[in-house]
């Protein structure tokens, strides 16, 4: 008996030996992959055969003959068919068609391009392109909306917008529209390639337009009496732009002293961008900027952002009919978002149609989001019990954890090699059923891959598992720690959910770090306020360091912020000193109110989805559960609130 067990520990250990052994081979062949070195990476795909990223060593081997040319359709086709449980077969499909479509070999790509998933802007146009060269113009009606894009687009886009130009659909109209995208975006380079296609005796002056760009007030002076031509009032208006968002009032100011250089409907521009940039500063001018716009004899339309922030001036302002107005304005794909759906029914109840508003509000409930909660509560129902959980067997989770995309996905989160896991374990689960979704995110949760549980719980449509969607791991570290900083567990959780999606070691890219993402300096400020001994930045991502320094850095902010977590909530995000700005200058903001109109999109959307967190969590823990508006609160005035200082 001793003989066999110690035969089976040999053979595990020999096992895992070899296992790490083939990982080395792997990591050092993706290097190798990396520096372009050919012969090392085919003397190591020879040691990773049977391996489970055995699909990574073919796909290097293969990726480099595709750049040379020297793939053949034959080779590629035996990939797509072995490994098409793998995004590297769509992947390396993507990459092939391009090769491809730059050989204008258009019979291959023809018969190729169906089967690719993912399309990006580059296949899209190669694709048009090939579409072209088949005498199919129809082609010509999906490349026109392409053109209409302030961003700089791939060069496979360049001979579409040269065939649309030859065959008279490109107008010289069309190129001052996409011109005027691309300065109001600030593309100044892409600007220029799109001058490029005017007329030589209409086209910008560059050197100009350059001057424009670095001084834009020092440019207006110089040339605010030379502004004769279309290219003039093009680079003037782009000029008064860049001024007004560093300064709304003091572009105003100045205005009136080339108003008269410009149309009807250029000045309405400028007043709409000029209404837009005030409303995204919270200026209280904005909605008279915005009247004054539409007043014109030449009004122009306003896009649904710029609505977007029309209709958050007027939540500001208490101004429901107007809210109601600019929401009806809208598209209609913009109109069924959450967000608008629930302002609209508010304001419809404002006006006494309750009926109606309840018609938008009732299916808007079932949504298990901000906007389903407050929806729901203005229903009359505090936070009702999602739809019963729905558990995988023992069996469905051990048949999906040996699903072979599942077992690389866990293979290369092993390796730390987040995004190619990411993609694999997404390609694996892009068919799932709800019971399939939660089996999955179980196998991630058991694996301690909690966003991937978090993320893949999230898709559920009809059955769900809110204890998968809201994990709490951790939890014994975090009782003594929320203890000491009293603070609110569930509100707690909420906010490290949409900070790191309780990944230990994240980074963003900005540099924070850790499951409550901090900041270097700020990890060190607070480790100083502590008396941490001996701190140094690697101590960030240990979980009991870091959630002991944010939970301290929380309470800090929460201070700083009338003990109100919606406050506190957007200060942990954008800073304390933002968060106090971002308060009315007179009047008191249901917290609601104050959330949808933060100026920073990233914030926003932030603080929404922390306060919403708070909520199944506090039922999960089995806390008392308080209404979501009363989580929001009333934000005081900056008049009457105290004056707050970053401290850092």
């Amino acid at each position: 008996m001793k003989t066999f067990f110690a035969g089976l520990f040999f053979a595990i250990y020999a096992g895992t030996l070899a296992a790490a052994s083939q990982d080395d081979d792997f990591m050092a062949m993706r290097q190798a992959f990396q520096a372009g070195d050919s012969a090392r990476v085919a003397a190591y795909a020879q040691r990773l055969r049977g391996y489970v990223l055995e699909p990574y060593a073919i796909y290097y081997q293969l990726r480099p003959q595709l750049e040379n040319t020297d793939a053949s359709e034959e080779t590629v086709n035996a990939f797509l068919k072995r490994y098409q449980d793998s995004p590297l077969s769509d992947r390396l499909q993507g990459e092939w068609l391009k090769t491809l479509g730059e050989t204008q070999q258009w019979d291959l790509f023809a018969e190729a391009y169906p089967n690719v998933i993912n399309k990006d802007t580059e296949l899209i146009c190669y694709s048009l392109q090939q579409r072209l060269a088949a005498n199919d113009n129809s082609a010509f009606a999906e490349v026109r909306p392409l053109w209409f894009n302030a961003r700089d687009l791939p060069e496979s886009c360049t001979p579409l917008f040269d065939a649309l130009v030859t065959a008279g659909v490109l107008t010289v109209e069309d190129v001052w529209a996409r011109l005027r995208l691309a300065l109001e975006a600030g593309s100044v380079s892409v600007a220029k390639r799109i001058n490029e296609y005017l007329p030589e005796n209409q086209a910008l002056n560059e050197r100009r337009l350059t001057s424009a760009t670095e001084n834009p007030l020092r440019y207006l002076e110089k040339h605010r009496r030379e502004i004769g031509t279309r290219a003039d009032r093009e680079i003037a208006l782009f000029a008064i732009l860049r001024l007004l968002r560093s300064s709304p009032d003091q572009a105003y100011a100045y205005w009136p002293r080339i108003r008269e250089q410009f149309s009807e409907a250029e000045h309405s521009y400028f007043l709409v961008q000029l209404a837009d940039q005030a409303a995204r500063r919270l200026n209280p001018r904005a909605l008279g900027w915005f009247m004054e716009a539409a007043s014109t004899s030449a009004p122009v339309a306003l896009s649904d952002a710029q609505l977007g922030w029309k209709t958050r001036a007027a939540l500001r302002a208490g101004d429901w009919n107007l809210v109601l107005e600019s929401i009806e304005a809208m598209s209609t794909p913009e109109q069924q978002t959450g967000v608008w759906r629930y302002w609209k029914a508010r304001a419809l109840k404002s006006r006494g149609k309750t009926t109606e508003a309840n018609v938008i509000l009732a299916p808007l409930s079932t949504e298990h989001n901000f906007y389903g909660q407050l929806a729901e509560e203005e229903l009359g129902v505090t936070i009702g019990t999602p739809a019963e959980s729905y558990k995988p067997s023992k069996k469905e989770i051990a048949a999906t954890e040996r699903l072979p995309g599942i077992k690389r996905a866990l293979a290369l989160y092993r390796l730390n090699l987040r995004t190619e896991a990411t993609r694999e374990w997404v390609w694996a689960i892009r068919d799932f059923d709800d019971h399939r979704l939660l089996a999955a995110a179980e196998v991630a949760r058991r694996h301690g891959i909690y966003d991937r549980a978090i993320n893949t719980a999230e898709k559920t449509i009809k059955d769900h598992d809110f204890s998968l969607r809201f994990l709490a791991p951790h939890r014994d570290a975090m009782r003594d720690i929320l203890k000491q900083q009293e603070l609110d567990e569930a509100w707690v959780y909420g906010l490290i959910r949409q900070e790191s999606r309780f990944i230990s070691d994240a980074r963003s890219s900005a540099g924070a770090m850790g499951l409550m993402q901090l900041m270097p300096g700020t990890a060190k400020w607070v480790s100083k306020k502590m008396g941490v001994r001996k701190y140094r930045p690697a101590l960030v991502t240990e979980v009991n360091t870091n959630l002991k320094l944010g939970t301290y850095y929380l309470k800090h902010v929460l201070t700083l912020s009338d003990n109100q977590p919606l406050l506190a909530s957007a200060g942990y995000n954008a800073g304390p000193g933002r968060m106090s700005q971002w308060r009315d200058e007179k009047q008191p903001l249901e917290g609601a109110i104050y959330a949808e109109t933060i100026p920073f999109n990233e914030t926003r959307d932030y603080v929404k989805k922390v306060l919403s967190n708070s909520m199944y969590y506090a039922r999960s823990f089995g806390h008392q559960v308080t209404a979501l508006k009363s989580r929001l609160g009333i934000v005081a005035s900056r008049s009457g609130g105290e004056k707050f200082s970053e401290e850092k």
